[in-house]
């Protein structure tokens, strides 16, 4: 009999400083967190799954979540698990072990067991790579595609296996034999996997066990009697799946089955390895529940379009765009065009927390972000979004001086990108052109926002480390004068490679207004120089300068 046990063998990815990248069980990832900086995955949409889909819900059914602020920033400052608590999640792990295993023959791990479709036939283990090409959307470049039989092995197995039930692609998927919805071998209209739906937001501690605390969400009233994982239901998963049925709650939410899975291992040498699987239909969650879901930023959708209903969606990541990009969400900055975000409910619940100084306000929080953009009709991955950016605790609390520092910081750097969106505009219209269209090209502005990139990110560390207000003061004013140069370095290029003719310039038919290369960036300098307050600076220095005089 072919066993794989999640509990007591090694397949959690973590790092450690002095063992540096190992795979360890389900048991020392949790009873030995603090020993481990954090999860090491092989790719990005790896670590959110075994987060949500394993690691929370064993502490979450174990423990119950914590009803009360004090209660998590107990479990927070205890730093590891320890008395009670420490037996509570062993005890649990030995009790519910023979769900953990991969390969049982009756409740085989997030699977079906005997899942078949109605010809036999298969799939290679690579499908389980959402990110693998297939079909005839190879890229030039891939190493595999899903005509390559390679075998993961059990561990690698696992990891994919949860990955999967988060982050598949929508479309065709295998009819498997019961299915009653299943026409021709096929089941038509899956979407993606409910994390491929998010804009994944996860904020990771100074080791593995704080960051499972920091995603631990306060519940006043406790887990439902009802809600359980998928691996404490009364009976096993069958090829039968629901269609548009919401969460029961937390538990059922973080470990969805969005689709009907089967491994097929065999044993190569010493090793279990898995060259096959089937990927058929899941359950179909009708929509992100905004009042249980606690790992992506929201914002306010008011589409009057039918087929859009206003409320709270869940805010995406956008490709090609820094992480800090979305901190006017994650700190729930109010926007001039009135659209309305609200933060993660962690990074909320933090925000609360950090009032009574859980985590400190020197605490190394960073901010995990992840997501994927999937095309022709979601049934490939167009690309993955990851980034990690420090996050100043202090900066979570509304209109701290901290999170003033940091909003105006972000601010600025959108505002320099549209002031060079602008010039960019001006000198095509002096050259006898148009403006760039919105949607269309690489426009100045993103390049100035990549090359204020480095700039934002050491604000936001040296925010992470002060709570002096000269010093918070002082690092403001150090990026507002290292941005200005960056800037203009950045639009040095555009401005060389301009026509003589736009010296002279252009004059506006319809409005009579004359465009020229010197109007454009003269006014583009001021603009600059008003965004980052510097002329404020220069006139305060003059006054001192003027007063030294007379003395």
């Amino acid at each position: 009999m072919t066993s794989f046990d999640l509990v007591d063998r090694p397949w959690v990815p973590v790092v450690s400083s002095s063992q540096g990248r190992l795979d360890v069980s389900l048991r020392d990832a949790l009873l030995r967190a603090d020993e481990f900086d954090g999860l090491s995955v092989d790719f990005p949409t790896q670590a959110p799954a075994i987060l949500r889909q394993v690691l929370l819900p064993v502490l979450l059914h174990a423990l119950d979540a914590p009803r009360k602020d004090a209660a998590w920033s107990a479990l927070f400052n205890a730093g590891r698990l320890i008395g009670e608590d420490r037996d509570r999640v062993a005890a649990y792990l030995d009790r519910w072990r023979p769900r953990f295993d991969l390969f049982d023959e009756e409740r085989p791990f997030a699977q079906v067991a005997g899942l078949k479709t109605a010809k036999g036939d298969t799939k290679p283990a690579v499908s389980l790579i959402t990110t693998a090409a297939t079909g005839n959307t190879v890229p030039l470049h891939w190493t595999y595609t899903e005509d390559d039989d390679p075998p993961l092995t059990a561990a690698e197995a696992a990891r994919w296996l949860v990955t999967v039930q988060c982050w598949d692609t929508a479309g065709i998927k295998t009819g498997a034999v019961g299915d009653p919805k299943a026409r021709k071998g096929k089941t038509m209209g899956n979407p993606i996997g409910p994390l491929g739906q998010l804009g994944v937001v996860v904020p990771t501690g100074a080791s593995l066990y704080q960051t499972l605390i920091l995603n631990l969400p306060i519940w006043p009233d406790g887990l439902k009697p009802d809600d359980r994982p998928q691996w404490a239901a009364d009976e096993p998963q069958t090829a039968v799946w629901s269609d548009r049925v919401a969460p029961t709650g937390l538990l059922n939410l973080l470990t969805w089955q969005s689709r009907r899975i089967r491994l097929f291992p065999c044993v190569d040498g010493d090793e279990v390895v898995v060259p096959r699987v089937i990927i058929a239909a899941g359950d179909r969650m009708p929509q992100t529940p905004h009042d249980i879901e606690p790992h992506t930023a929201w914002h306010m959708s008011t589409d009057g379009k039918k087929t859009v209903a206003a409320g709270w969606r869940p805010r995406t990541h956008r490709p090609g765009r820094a992480g800090w990009r979305g901190l006017d969400s994650l700190l729930a900055l109010e926007r001039q065009d009135g659209t309305r975000f609200e933060t993660s409910r962690l990074l909320d619940q933090l925000s609360r927390m950090v009032v009574k100084k859980c985590p400190p306000f020197e605490y190394p929080l960073r901010v995990e972000q992840v997501g994927v953009t999937y095309g022709t009709q979601n049934a490939v991955v167009e690309q993955v979004i990851s980034d990690s950016i420090p996050m100043p605790v202090a900066a979570l609390r509304t209109h701290d001086q901290c999170w003033d520092a940091v909003a105006g910081v972000y601010e600025q750097a959108e505002k320099l990108a549209q002031a060079a969106n602008r010039l960019s505009d001006d000198v095509r219209r002096a050259c006898g052109g148009d403006p760039v269209p919105w949607d269309k090209g690489q426009r100045l502005g993103e390049l100035v926002l990549h090359a204020l990139d480095p700039l934002v990110r050491r604000f936001l560390r040296g925010a992470c480390h002060t709570m002096d207000l000269d010093t918070l003061d002082k690092a403001q004013r150090a990026w507002e004068m290292l941005a200005h140069d960056v800037v203009l370095d950045t639009i040095k290029p555009m401005l060389a490679a301009t026509p003589a003719s736009a010296i002279v310039g252009r004059t506006d038919e319809a409005t009579g207004r004359v465009h020229r290369l010197s109007t454009a960036e003269n006014g583009f300098r001021d603009k600059i120089r008003k965004i980052l307050n510097l002329d404020i600076v220069d006139q305060a220095d003059q006054t001192v300068d003027d007063g030294e005089e007379s003395q």
